[in-house]
Parts: structure tokens; sequence; C-alpha cells
């Protein structure tokens, strides 16, 4: 099952997202960047900057079940997030995919994301991903290997390991040096990377 190559540990989950294609209707946006997540203490991979690093809640609860399964968050109260889960069921991971190209259904896209200035903002960035997929909050916990779900993932060949560059996550203040943002550099859709505020200062302070 699809599901199964990304029941491991985050890292390679994400390495092995990147190329697949994720479809919501007619828009299909071909994966070029992602970050990934771990869980909490007791997990395998215990990670501070996740949502599930100080144990499940209501909201991160898809996070401990099954991969292949949307998480959606709100962000600043603005923005859509697709995450999409990983690891075995039970240990909480997932994957939040921050950029695509939009490969089909570009009319679509345009009209959901009139503010983009080229092809390649469509899908730049979480929020603008989600916004070109026209995803929303009621589609949390869409099971994405099911064939007649709204929204899918179809898992395309592997990317060559040499294809994909790696660094620290964006915006977060906790772990904020995690190698664990990946990305195909050559793709004019990856985002900028940006570190946040919050973790510099941290790290000045305890230098």
């Amino acid at each position: 099952m699809h599901a199964d190559q990304l029941a491991v540990e985050p890292p390679v989950a994400a390495r092995r997202l990147l190329g697949s294609t994720l479809w919501s209707g007619p828009v299909g946006v071909r994966i070029v960047e992602v970050e990934a997540y771990g869980g909490d203490p007791s997990g395998p991979w215990p990670d501070p900057a996740s949502h599930s690093g100080r144990g499940r809640t209501k909201r991160n609860a898809v996070m401990f079940g099954p991969a292949g399964v949307l998480y959606v968050y709100l962000s600043y109260g603005t923005h859509l997030c697709v995450n999409v889960t990983s690891g075995p069921d039970g240990i909480a991971s997932a994957v939040l995919v921050r950029s695509g190209e939009v490969i089909a259904g570009q009319d679509e896209a345009r009209a959901r994301r009139a503010a983009a200035r080229s092809d390649a903002d469509l899908a730049r960035g979480p929020g603008n991903l989600g916004s070109a997929l026209g995803i929303t909050l009621s589609d949390y916990g869409t099971e994405l290997f099911d064939p007649s779900a709204p929204i899918r993932l179809e898992l395309n060949e592997a990317v060559d390991i040499a294809a994909i560059a790696s660094g620290p996550r964006v915006g977060v203040s906790a772990a904020a040096d995690v190698p664990w943002r990946f990305w195909l550099p050559s793709s004019p859709a990856v985002s900028v990377y940006r570190r946040s505020p919050r973790a510099a200062r941290a790290t000045a302070e305890s230098a």
C-alpha cells in the first residue's frame, strides 16, 4: 500500500513526498518543498517544534494515527496549512507541504490565487498551496490514498536523493536548526527561507 511508504521516520517520509502529486478535484500540485515534524517526548522523534510536541490534543490527534492522512490547521488566523501524516500508527509525526508546482487545473488555481504574480507563485508557500488547492478545515482527516476521497495523494517515482537539498525549518522558534526542510532546487516554486526572529534571539542569548 502507498501509505506504508510514509510509515517511516519523518525525514524519510518528507523526502518521499518530493515529486509526488497532491490532487484536489481538477487541481494537481507537484510537491517541491516539505518540512518534517516529529512528536512528543515519549515517542522516537521528540520534536518541540511540532504541534504534537507536548502530547495529543483534539487539534493534533490525526498526527498520532496512520500515515497518509490529511492534517489541516489554520496558521496566524489566515492561512490553511496542508500536512500529510507519517510514521507508524500510534506514533506522532507529519510532513508540512510547503510549496508545489501547479501541473493541472491552472485556471481554477489562478481564480483562487488572483494575487499570484506568476505560475510559480500559485502554490509557493504553505498558505498559498492550501489556497490553490481549495482545501478547507473540513478536509481534516481525509484519507489521501482513498480513491474516492476529494483530496488524493499520488506518490510518484522517488526523487534521487542527490537532487534534494536540505536545511533548517522555516519560522519555528524551537529546534530551529534541525535540518528537516527538504526541497528540489531545480524548481522555481520553492519558497524563500526565513528564520524566526524568536529563534535568532534565543540563539544569541544562549551564546
